[in-house]
């Protein structure tokens, strides 16, 4: 598949023009410049033929200062990397020295570029893309990617650019897609690069480098993983600008998206409450997961590791009681100690998914689980089960939970108590590694026992 890079000075409307060409918001659009600091990639199909387009943050310029040079980095490597550029200036603001410092940067790198004219809102701001002539660009398509004015041109423009084969590959339908999750500076992105091997996603001391939601493809052993790092998750009341907020909420939503979520653990500082909420949140969305303690190079004795790191697992499964089902790695990002052993845990997780309990065995050990503690009565009526089976799922999810359907008399007699004892009880028979167990109850009235006539 083709790969399209955006390129620019910040905020000159890269991530609005990316979040147009993918159909949805996926990069933070803000006024303030240098928002963007990672490299954000997504297919595009709304052409003739579909293609990567990344969205790079904004070349000689925005961020803090000990950001610029990796951001300009991972812009340079987008720029290296591509099959065609997208080199978007604004026209409202007019052409800047740093347009012409960028115009030299990629007619270097000899790869086609298609200069875009963005925020030519109305007929009237046509005459604004003259002064972009004047870059010697050949193919140029004024837009407006707020209003989507001009998309289809530019989409056009593309295809007649883009190359028969790119070199970027192809995320296909059987990519598992992986949430890492956790505070900010626990080593999410660091943990990403050590797995590829590459400065991919950037990575700073300074809390919060990462803002979007960032999908990294990776092939391991002929599988496709499309890693999602995302933005450090803090409590509510230390969100202390509107992109912490919308970055909050893309962390959120790629929860509720991953196959598969990985909660980090800054390993120095244990689980705090915070991991607890992130767990939580795990939890509430019923996906599956795998808990990674980093930064095991901070803590690491010289004797007794092994009881050390049995006791450091016990202490987090205690912390973390409710998402005791999720295995417990301990690794260091950056020496990559134990990295690797994450693809055994999720090849474990996923073949776990596909275990099932014969009806049989489940009704029997249901019943053995009613009959040894009874459920309490709630206002004099109490739970009756009358019959269990496990759903079959869905062919299309690649790692789905267990999901057990329940045919009792009033699924609101089960407590959540009552639940967690069952989920025991069945994990006692099949324990499902990393996956949450669901119960879904369904009423059924109780069939009343046929009696015979006499007389």
């Amino acid at each position: 598949m083709p790969n399209v890079a955006i390129v620019g000075r910040p905020n000159v409307g890269k991530s609005a023009l990316f979040n147009r060409l993918i159909g949805r918001k996926i990069a933070i659009v803000h006024d303030q410049p240098g928002i963007t600091r990672d490299r954000i990639s997504a297919t595009c199909d709304r052409g003739t033929r579909p293609f990567l387009l990344s969205d790079t943050g904004g070349i000689f310029g925005g961020g803090e200062t000990e950001l610029r040079t990796q951001v300009h980095r991972a812009a340079d490597e987008a720029l290296q990397q591509s099959d065609l550029l997208l080199f978007v200036v604004d026209a409202k603001e007019g052409l800047s020295p740093i347009d012409k410092e960028i115009a030299r940067a990629v007619r270097k790198s000899q790869k086609p570029v298609i200069l875009v004219v963005n925020k030519i809102d109305t007929e009237k701001h046509e005459t604004l893309a003259a002064e972009f002539a004047s870059l010697g660009f050949k193919s140029t398509v004024s837009i407006s990617a707020e209003h989507g004015r001009g998309i289809s041109d530019l989409l056009d423009a593309i295809d007649r650019l883009l190359p028969s084969s790119g070199n970027s590959g192809v995320v296909s339908r059987n990519s598992l897609e992986i949430a890492i999750l956790g505070r900010p500076n626990v080593g999410k992105s660091s943990l990403i690069n050590s797995i590829v091997q590459n400065d991919r996603v950037i990575v700073s001391e300074l809390a919060g480098t990462t803002r979007d939601a960032i999908d990294v493809v990776f092939e391991h052993h002929g599988r496709t993983f499309v890693f999602i790092d995302t933005a450090g998750i803090r409590r509510h009341g230390r969100q202390s600008a509107s992109v912490e907020v919308f970055s909050a909420m893309r962390a959120e939503r790629s929860v509720r998206r991953a196959d598969l979520c990985v909660l980090i653990v800054d390993a120095t500082a244990g689980v705090t409450a915070q991991d607890k909420r992130i767990a939580g949140l795990i939890q509430s969305a019923r996906k599956p997961a795998i808990v990674i303690l980093n930064k095991w190079d901070l803590v690491k004795p010289e004797r007794d590791q092994k009881a050390t790191l049995a006791r450091m697992v016990a202490l987090a499964r205690e912390r973390i009681f409710f998402l005791d089902y999720a295995p417990v790695l301990i690794t260091s990002s950056l020496t990559g100690e134990h990295v690797n052993k994450l693809f055994g845990l999720i090849d474990k997780v996923q073949r776990a998914s596909r275990q099932r309990i014969g009806t049989g065995v489940l009704n029997r050990l249901l019943r053995q689980a009613f009959a040894a503690n009874p459920p309490a009565p709630i206002r004099s009526r109490r739970l009756k089960l009358f019959y269990a089976a496990q759903s079959k799922g869905e062919e299309t999810q690649l790692l789905a939970p267990p999901e057990f359907v329940l045919f009792v008399n009033d699924p609101r007699l089960l407590n959540q108590t009552y639940q967690r004892y069952l989920e025991a009880r069945i994990r006692e028979t099949q324990p499902f590694p990393g996956l949450p167990i669901i119960l879904t109850l369904r009423r059924r009235e109780q069939t009343p026992k046929r009696t015979s006539r006499t007389g």
